[in-house]
């Protein structure tokens, strides 16, 4: 009787087991998930506001533009064209990163350097431990809240 019942606790114990593995494959699917949709949330919000931007920032290179070409015919210096030149950089770069490539070209940099630079990639003093963090948080609870 004996072994009927241990064999039936076995594999009571078995699909119990291969109950919980299932059920964390499952949990971390789903973790998994929700963290890729919140990176990509993050990026559309990230090029929305470089979108936003470079409409404030067009229309001031546009304005500032205007402006210092009448200036420096009026005045007849083309020194006045200078400041131009870095603002048509810094719109170039905007607009790139809103309407652009700059994002792919970002993308595809990240995964070269994650393919052939491992070792730049390394965090200072290594990947946190449970150890280290608990050796940190008692560091910081008074020794009468330590348990």
């Amino acid at each position: 009787m004996g072994f009927f019942m241990s064999k039936s606790m076995d594999e009571s114990l078995k699909k119990q087991q291969e109950f919980m593995a299932a059920n964390s494959a499952l949990q971390l699917e789903r973790q998994m998930l929700m963290q890729n949709e919140m990176r990509q949330r993050q990026i559309a919000m990230q090029i929305a506001w470089s979108r936003e931007i470079i409409k404030y920032f067009g229309t001031f290179f546009g304005l500032t533009t205007a402006g210092l070409t009448i200036g420096a015919m009026k005045k007849k210096s083309p020194k006045l064209l200078v400041p131009i030149i870095p603002l048509s950089f810094i719109f170039a770069y905007q607009y790139d990163l809103a309407y652009g490539t700059l994002m792919l070209r970002m993308k595809d940099e990240a995964e070269n350097i994650i393919d052939t630079e491992q070792a730049v990639l390394g965090m200072p003093k290594g990947v946190p431990t449970f150890e280290t963090i608990e050796k940190a948080r008692r560091a910081r609870t008074p020794v009468f809240m330590q348990k």
